[in-house]
Order: C-alpha cells, then structure tokens, then sequence
C-alpha cells in the first residue's frame, strides 16, 4: 500500500446489489441478439435500403382512406383524397403486414416523435450508413460543392392543405437560420450563405466554401431547414408590424416574438395555432397529463395496395416524469409502444410482462459509441483543476481505473461493448485501437500515473491530495436522462476511489444543466457519446473536437467560444486543439472521400491517444416494449439521436389491432 492508497477495488453497493439481480436477469435474457454492429440488413426490407418507390412506379392507381377521413369528406370538410396526395405519392413497404385503420396508440410524452416521426428534406436507410430522398426528389452539387440544388416532390402539401414549394425553404434559411435574434451566434457554416428559388419546387443553397455535408444535416435535422412561409409569416416582424405582434404576444404571457414565434413552429403552446406539419400526425390539445394527435389527412405516403397512410387514427402522448412508473406501466401493457425511457436493467422485470401482460419485449441496439461518457472540464476556471484536468496521464489514469467488464456484467448483462468514446465500428472512420485505447482495467498503471503527477495521500485517509496537502475532490454534475447513468457512475465514484480519487456525484435537473455547462462552470459532466455514425459524426464532432456550445458536454465550452466567436470570446485553445478544429474544417469541405476518411481517423487517434472524454461501455442494447396490439415493428433496430430512433423504420405502417 503506497502512501495509504487503496490499490484493490473497492465493494460498493451498487455492486453488491446487482449481483442477483444480474444472474436472474441472465436466465431471462438468454438470447439477446448480436451487437449494434451485427444486423443483418436482410432484416429490413429490402425496399427501405433504396429511394422510396413511387406509386406510378409500381403501376399504383386507386387510392383509399381512414374512415374518419372518408367522413370528413362526406360531411364536405376535407377534400377528396385525389386533392390531398401529391402528384405521385410514395410508397412505403411495411415490414410485415399491411395493416388496418383504426384505432388510438398510447404512449408516453417522451416517445410521441417515435411514432410521429420526422419528415425532412432527406432521410437515412435503416443501418444509418445511407442518405436518401424524402421530401426532396432529387439533388445535384455543383462549383466545387459551393452549390447544391434542391427539387422538391410535385404536390406535397402541408396538413392545412398549403402547398409545400420552394419559398418554405427560402423562409426558414432568410428568417430563421439566419436571423440573429432567433439565432445570435450563426454557425461558420452557414456565415455568407444564400438561398435562391429556380422556381416553386427548385431551389439552390450557395456557400462561399464547400459544404457537402449539407445533405446529412438534412437527412437528420431537416426539422430545421423549412417551415410552412404562409402560415408562419403571420408571426415573425419581417412580414407584420413589429409593435402590433408584440401587442399580441406580451398579451399572451410570451416575453418576446421569438418565443411565441418558436412556441407556434415546434408545438410547445398550449392551445392553438399551431404550425400545420408534414408527419404524419398534427398535434390537436395539449393537456397538464396529456397530447392529443390526430392523423394528418394531407399525410403523402401510401402503402403498395394504395392505403394512404399512417394506420393509427391518433395518439395520445401521456405525460410522465418518473422513469420508474412508467416502467411499471409499459411491462403491465397500459402503454402501446415505450423505449426512450426505458432502461437496460429493467430488461427482467420487461421479460416478465411478456408472460403476465402480453407484451412483446424487443431488443435494439444503441448506436452511442459509449452509453456513458466522463467530460473532465479543460477550461474550468479552477486554476488547479484545470491544470490537472489537462495533463493527459490524469485523463489516462482516470480511464484505466474502471472496471468496463464488470460494468458490462453489472448494467448490460454482458452485452455491451467495454469501450472509449469513437464511432461505431459500422462507421468508415472505424479503427480498433480507437476504441480499446485505454480501455483495459488497469488500477496499478492508473496509481502509478497518479503517484508520478504528485498526486498522494497526505493525510492517510486513503484519498489522494495536492503535492501541498490541499484535498483533491472532484464534483461530477449530470443529468440521469436515456442511458443508465445513475449506476454508471455510482461504479465509477468506486472504481476512482479505489485509486484515490474523491468523486462525488451531483444529479441536476436540465435547466441547471445547460446553465452550468455553457457557463464554464461544471468541473466534470456525463452524458453519451450519440453522433457516432457516418451520418452524424462528420458534421458534430462535439466530444472530439471543440465545435459546439452545448449543455449536453462541458469539456471544452470556452475553446468552443473563441472558435465559433473567431476569437473574439472565450479562451484561445492550445496548438493541438486548433489542429483538430483545422482538421474538422477541412473535413467538412472536402469532396475527396480519401481525405475525409484520413482527416476523420486523424481527429479520432487524437481522442484516442489524449482521452479528451472518458467512454465507458457502448453498443448496448436498448428494451423497446410493445403491446400485444400493434403491429410491423421490426425485431431489430438501432436506436439513437443519429438515426431519430424511429425514422428508418417507418412507424407510419405501424397499425393497432383491438
């Protein structure tokens, strides 16, 4: 024992108390599927691999609708469906069935954009490796990748019946991406774009650098990249009397334009308008416990006998806060289709409910290159945890000090992956060594990077101090949110004591979160390593490059600042960073795909070699419950921020059955 340091892991009991819990849950779980790397793409159909068909395709002619609809257009308040679906509506090919009309899906706040699921310019195939049309047709660059054109399907309409065309995109990219007061700081992308109309479903973004990675910003958070212009003109002081809209919102209880203006676009009122949508659903009430969601009768998308889809007629959308009740209440079936919420370790307590309740317990796979992420602070304004944070043996020691196997036993039930932050091994940037950098249980090597920085037990009560006797205690904000990080980091506080290390835990809510983390004020934070795919990863480096101002990651904020300012705020970075922020612009630039590759690895083997986040386990997988009633939905899926959980999977041909 060196100067009353612990040097054997110490028993906690968070370890003690999962030990039953593990080997019951093992004999329930007896088959859980392969890793998140693993999915045969034969799972899927084979049409969700390619660009959607369009019904002229496949000699589609005749047209049906829900009967809810087809009494609205009885009763003279909607118009026949042949008015309502675009010129050539797409197909969708669902997974097994074609299904049935009919019927209200139930399920919580947190998973109603599961099944009421983006519909963007572009979308991603089911392994998140593919961009692919969606409600642009076709795309072409041009001048070195400074020009790309845009044309959008011929009679899309938005759920008010408005036409969907060019001057929605123009909108949103003139008056919301650009204007400085709903967006202060403009992203280096987009500083000197344009956007011009060819003509209503034409269109061309021009960027004075190349921008080719436009195309997967658009396939993942084309949420924001358009809007319905005529409705939504109504609400910004472009187009109205700047002192008669403020009149109106200040009268409703909003404290700026910008807030209502937001309210009304993403649906967060509580009453209407609310901006007309291309989903599948429209939001119709918003209650204290509940949203109510109706089908969008304008909804563009038919199934191959012709059903214009989505199935379900609505969704209400309860309003839940506390993970453990709504555990309870999706394994006893009282909830149609639960995920977001719900955690790996309640797998056995889900097995359960199969036999009792009737549900079905399906098992995806998290594409977060780690569930759990550590982010000492490198610009806290700590001065000595700053320079401790920065020494990369501290970072380095920290890392070796955990258990990831017995993480992996304890949490996953062996099925993780014990790994650092990197991408996911699907991914073109994809090296081993990234991932295992690090990553192996070292407590003795962890000690004696420790003891060499000066780091020792002073007063010998088995925790380390300052070289000048200064207690070392390290506070770790964070928020328990989608991946399990209570018990992570319960498993972390032991493994780092064990080292000499005094962590200790501090659960905030959201709020407090963003506010501290963008603040520069929190001195270590978790969150999990999502943008580790080939479609997100190029465009958000966040845990590996300094390029982001974000509430989820605290690591680095400053540097963040000077980058996205051009050095007009926060703290200019050392030379290795401004490397990798070098490296990341040119990556986005680039059109050589071997250059890319290269410039992406090089960025990772710095994360790598330097531990800039600590990663923990990854490629875990994720319970998605289903009730007996609803049906087409695929036994395997990846499940994450980079694919929007659902969207490959085309939750609209999802249908209920009584």
């Amino acid at each position: 024992m060196r100067q009353g340091v612990r040097t054997t892991t110490a028993s906690t009991s968070a370890v003690v108390n999962c030990c039953h819990f593990t080997m019951v849950a093992l004999g329930l779980l007896a088959s859980f599927g392969t890793t998140a790397a693993e999915i045969d793409p034969a799972s899927w159909p084979a049409a969700w691999h390619q660009p959607m068909a369009t019904a002229s395709e496949l000699g589609l002619t005749h047209f049906q609708q829900a009967p809810m609809l087809a009494e609205q257009v009885a009763a003279g308040t909607l118009p026949p469906l042949q008015q309502r679906l675009p010129t050539d509506p797409v197909v969708l090919q669902p997974i097994n069935n074609i299904g049935q009309y009919g019927g209200t899906a139930r399920i919580f706040r947190s998973d109603w954009d599961k099944l009421n699921n983006l519909e963007g310019p572009l979308t991603v195939d089911p392994s998140a490796a593919k961009i692919l049309p969606n409600v642009i047709e076709r795309w072409e660059y041009s001048d070195n990748n400074q020009v790309l054109t845009l044309h959008i399907r011929e009679g899309l309409k938005w759920s008010d019946g408005s036409a969907v065309t060019a001057a929605d995109f123009i909108f949103y990219h003139q008056h919301v991406t650009l204007n400085t007061e709903l967006n202060p700081i403009t992203a280096p992308q987009w500083v000197g774009s344009q956007i011009t109309a060819i003509d209503d479903l034409s269109f061309r973004y021009e960027f004075p650098q190349p921008f080719p990675l436009l195309i997967n910003i658009m396939a993942q958070i084309g949420d924001y990249m358009l809007a319905p212009s005529a409705f939504m003109q109504q609400f910004h002081p472009a187009f109205v009397d700047r002192t008669q809209l403020l009149a109106s919102i200040y009268a409703q209880g909003y404290v700026s334009w910008m807030s209502y203006f937001n309210a009304i676009l993403f649906w967060t009122r509580n009453s209407q308008p609310l901006a007309p949508t291309l989903r599948p659903y429209q939001m119709v009430e918003r209650t204290p416990i509940a949203e109510y969601y109706s089908r969008n009768p304008y909804y563009w998308k038919v199934d191959p006998e012709g059903n214009q889809l989505p199935y379900i007629d609505k969704i209400r959308a309860e309003v839940i806060d506390n993970a453990d009740v709504m555990a309870a209440k999706a394994s006893t079936g009282q909830v149609d289709f639960a995920a977001f919420e719900m955690k790996t370790q309640d797998f056995p307590l889900f097995k359960l409910g199969e036999k009792t309740a009737g549900i079905k317990v399906l098992v995806w796979h998290r594409i977060h290159g780690s569930d759990v992420i550590i982010m000492p602070n490198l610009t806290i304004d700590d001065s000595r945890l700053r320079t401790l944070f920065r020494d990369r043996r501290f970072r380095r020691a920290l890392s070796v000090a955990i258990n990831r196997d017995e993480m992996n036993s304890v949490i996953y039930f062996g099925r993780g992956t014990p790994r650092q932050a990197t991408v996911i091994p699907t991914s073109r940037f994809y090296a081993q060594e990234f991932a295992q950098a690090f990553a192996q249980y070292d407590p003795a090597q962890a000690n004696s990077w420790l003891d060499e920085m000066g780091l020792i037990d002073v007063d010998g009560d088995g925790l380390r101090n300052f070289a000048d006797g200064e207690a070392l205690t390290i506070t770790l904000e964070y928020i328990d949110f989608e991946t399990p990080k209570n018990i992570s980091l319960e498993l972390v506080v032991s493994y780092w004591r064990a080292v000499g290390i005094d962590l200790r835990l501090k659960e905030v809510d959201q709020a407090l979160q963003y506010n501290r983390a963008t603040g520069n004020l929190m001195q270590m934070t978790a969150w999990h390593a999502d943008r580790s795919t080939d479609i997100l990863f190029p465009w958000q480096p966040q845990w590996y490059v300094p390029m982001h101002i974000g509430w989820e990651e605290a690591h680095w904020n400053s540097w963040s600042i000077y980058y996205l300012s051009g050095g007009a705020r926060g703290e200019q970075p050392p030379a290795e960073i401004i490397q990798l922020q070098d490296w990341w612009q040119e990556l986005t630039r680039s059109a050589e795909p071997a250059r890319v590759t290269e410039l992406g690895r090089n960025i990772l083997r710095s994360s790598a070699e330097n531990v800039w986040t600590i990663g923990t386990v990854g490629l875990a997988p994720q319970p998605v419950i289903v009730s007996g009633r609803l049906h087409n939905v695929p036994a395997q899926g990846y499940w994450g921020w980079d694919n929007r959980w659902t969207m490959a999977y085309h939750p609209a041909t999802w249908y209920l059955t009584q």
